[in-house]
């Protein structure tokens, strides 16, 4: 298990650096068996040196590029497989450990206007803050993919909203009610970036 302060979806990617001894270790393990490992969302505390709180739920990745680097660090490019749920945390010696379970999702419905609202919902996000200039530019575009469940995922992955609200998203087993719940994440970012737009003092 990889603990982060940050929240991955499944079919999104998710970069890595890993320079902390014990992950390393992990990284060597998984490349030489699975090339897959878990990851949840700290809730307290940091990744470094342990001690952290962490979600219940999170997410199955799986190794897709991996760079050593001559001190010990690598660079990896992993991509979310599946939802998995922390049934029971092991021992953290050499590295976090865990039993998790298979934590399956709904399926998108045919034609569910859903998607296209959450989609339009996010760019209206986007294209609020590039107006800002708050951060690093986001494409108003969004790549999506043309197959309806990953890009459920997708569109929540690429939502800039808190991260405890995209922990909330992925908890939710349902496309529908987890793409309404974006949705309105998204309504109470415009209503706050408006604001901020129409009186900048």
């Amino acid at each position: 298990m990889f603990p982060l302060s940050t929240v991955v979806f499944p079919d999104a990617e998710l970069p890595l650096h890993v320079f902390e001894p014990r992950y390393r270790q992990l990284v060597a393990d998984v490349l030489e068996t699975t090339r897959e490992f878990g990851t949840v969302l700290i809730t307290a505390g940091s990744e470094v040196g342990g001690g952290d709180r962490r979600a219940e739920i999170g997410t199955l990745v799986r190794v897709e590029m991996a760079m050593p680097l001559e001190d010990g660090r690598w660079l990896l490019a992993t991509r979310g497989i599946e939802r998995i749920r922390v049934t029971e945390w092991l021992d953290d010696d050499p590295y976090p450990r865990a039993r998790v379970e298979s934590l399956p999702s709904g399926s998108m419905p045919a034609e569910d206007p859903s998607l296209l609202q959450a989609s339009a919902a996010v760019r209206r996000v986007r294209m609020l803050l590039s107006e800002l200039d708050d951060g690093p530019c986001c494409s108003i575009d969004l790549d999506l993919g043309d197959e309806p469940d990953s890009a459920a995922w997708m569109v929540c992955a690429l939502a800039p909203i808190a991260v405890l609200d995209a922990q909330g998203l992925l908890e939710i087993s349902d496309p529908v009610a987890r793409l309404t719940a974006l949705v309105e994440h998204c309504r109470e970012r415009i209503t706050d970036l408006s604001q901020l737009l129409s009186d900048p003092s």
